[in-house]
Order: structure tokens, then sequence, then C-alpha cells
């Protein structure tokens, strides 16, 4: 069962007892917002992180949904990356192929990855300068407000320190306003070398969700969500505002549990 919170300045709430409810909710949400993008433009951006929240996506690979989402359309892109090679256990890229991607008919050429054999500086400008590309021919759209890219949806897992992607609560990257990919060689989690989007880039898309499960991420979704005014203004969760497009947080109650109670009634 989902209990929705206030629709706030293009963020909606959901918040569930159920994980299995989650799932099937954040399958539904994906599903329509390919239908959407690919009747308007033909085609789905689509950009990851990784962790759990591939394995929360896994909805998507069993019926309806794996046979009639329009694979072939989606172009799918990596929000950051750990810059290790493809079949590490620690690659982002892996996770996905391995446990969703390869259910399903999106083309090998359409799964857009990083070079893992260049350094991480190297890998941000090449995977920046992939994107620029695909901007120049539509295949991925491009933000009214800013010359950012505009992806279609862009999903979020959210650590309990309350980062996204691999921007981390006082890390300088985390302040970047003039790069679409950025790079950090002194992660505070493993590996210590990863690209990542930026927050402009994170902010220019259509759609963003935000997934965090499990009572440890209680804390910094209450920072991250209720108004708490100055004291986490470098909290990356936080600064997930997008310019134009809508944000969607996807909760299950012990995520929310420290939410402000109106956050947890249903309207």
């Amino acid at each position: 069962m989902a209990f929705s919170g206030a629709v706030k300045e293009g963020r909606e709430l959901r918040i569930y007892e159920d994980l299995d409810d989650l799932r099937i909710d954040l399958a539904d949400y994906v599903a329509d917002l390919s239908e959407a993008a690919v009747k308007e433009r033909g085609t789905f951006s689509i950009a990851l992180s990784g962790g759990s929240l591939i394995g929360l996506m896994g909805e998507l690979c069993r019926p309806p949904h794996i046979e009639t989402i329009d694979w072939p359309l989606w172009h799918v892109f990596w929000a950051d990356e750990r810059v290790v090679p493809k079949n590490h256990p620690d690659s982002n890229y892996k996770l996905a192929k391995d446990h969703l991607l390869p259910k399903v008919l999106v083309l090998p050429s359409q799964m857009h990855s990083i070079n893992d054999s260049l350094s991480a500086k190297e890998a941000a400008e090449e995977y920046e300068f992939l994107i620029r590309q695909l901007v120049k021919t539509r295949l991925v759209a491009v933000s009214e407000t800013s010359d950012c890219p505009k992806f279609d949806l862009i999903v979020l897992g959210m650590g309990s320190d309350g980062h996204v992607a691999s921007l981390f609560p006082n890390h300088s990257v985390v302040d970047d306003t003039e790069d679409w990919v950025t790079y950090i060689t002194d992660s505070p989690k493993p590996p210590p070398e990863r690209i990542t989007f930026t927050m402009p880039v994170i902010n220019a898309a259509a759609n963003i969700a935000v997934v965090a499960i499990g009572s440890s991420k209680a804390e910094a979704v209450h920072l991250a969500i209720d108004d708490v005014g100055r004291e986490c203004p470098s909290l990356p969760a936080k600064m997930v505002k997008p310019t134009s497009g809508k944000l969607t947080w996807f909760l299950d109650k012990f995520a929310a549990s420290k939410l402000d109670s109106c956050a947890n009634k249903s309207e």
C-alpha cells in the first residue's frame, strides 16, 4: 500500500508499507515514462545508478512490462560509475547488465558505458563528449533552460550520508556547475575513482526518481525532504531540485520514519 504525500514544487512523495509494492509501482512509473517519451520523441533516455537500486527495478523484467516496453528504443546511461573494469564486481555496468538488462531487448550499442581503460579524468571527459554527441543528434533532449542534456528519466539511490550518484557531502564536485560529467579519485566509499553526473545535469532531467529503503536512510531522508532550514545546505540529496521537471521519491516506511507527520498521510 502506498501513501502519497503532498505534491509540492514538482516533488512527489510515495511511501510504501510493503517493499513489493514499491517495486511494482517503480516499474509502472518507469514503464509509463518510457511509453510517453517514445510516443513524443521516438526514444527513451534513462540514466541509472547502481547498488540495490538495480534489484528494485527487476519488476521491469516480468510481465506485463517485459513484453510491452519498447526496449529497442531505450538508450541507457549511468548517472555515476566506478572506474573499474566492466567485469569487476564493483562495476555499476556489470550489475545492470547481469541483473536487469540481459533480460530485456536493449541493444548493446544503446547501453552507453564509460571507457574503463582510461583514468577517471579521461573517462569523465570522454563520457561527456559522448553525451554531447547524442544531444546534437537529439537522441537525448536538451534542456530548455540551460545547455544541459535533458534525460527522460534519471533514477538515483541515496546513501545513508545523503549522497546521490557519486556526489558526496562536502566534496568539491557537488558544486561543479561547469561540467556535465565530472570525476573523483578520493571517494569516501570504495572504490575511490568514479565518474558522476553533476548536479546541473541531474536537475535538468525531465523526471528524477530517488529511491531509498531501510531505517539507515531515515535521517538523510528527513534532512533532504523536510524543511529543516540551513542544517544541511550541502547535502546532495537535498540539492536535487529539477529546474523544470518532476522529482518523485520512492520510500519504504522505514526510510520515511523520521519525516514530518504530514508527509506520511495520504491525501
